[in-house]
């Protein structure tokens, strides 16, 4: 298989359109796509991800594991990018005063698979880890 970067497509729950219109398109700067009453497309940086209302979806409590002494939504999805759209994404949000999951942070600093992370979530407290390399051979090494 060619190893070629295309769009992904991710649908997920959310409990509330409007709140999440708002989020994905004011704070994150995505642009909308197609809507219906139950569901929204959004251009998420060149991926199409949809989300579907589905509030009994969120009954459950949400389910944490532990990375690095913090508490990462084993239910998240996100972005890898480069390291200063990165940094120019981590402090739009900072600028918002958005709330973070896990606030920005290097791991591995100065070491093999350098990374910058930052957690945040939607309204519907759907995790969204927005990370990068310092070098991006690093993504898939052990």
């Amino acid at each position: 298989m060619e190893n070629l970067l295309t769009p992904f497509h991710l649908a997920f729950p959310v409990k509330n359109l409007k709140d999440t219109k708002v989020f994905y398109t004011e704070i994150l700067g995505c642009s909308l796509g197609r809507t219906n009453p139950k569901w929204i497309d959004f251009n998420f940086y060149g991926h199409q991800i949809t989300a579907h209302l589905s509030p009994e979806s969120f009954i459950k409590k949400d389910i944490i594991n532990q990375v690095d002494g913090k508490n990462v939504p084993v239910r998240h999805f996100g972005l890898i990018l480069s390291w200063t759209d990165w940094h120019i994404i981590k402090e739009n949000l900072l600028e918002k005063q958005v709330k973070f999951i896990i606030d920005p942070y290097i791991r591995f600093q100065g070491k093999k698979g350098e990374q910058a992370t930052l957690f945040i979530a939607d309204p519907s407290f759907n995790g969204i880890e927005l990370k990068s390399f310092k070098e991006k051979e690093m993504i898939f090494s052990a």
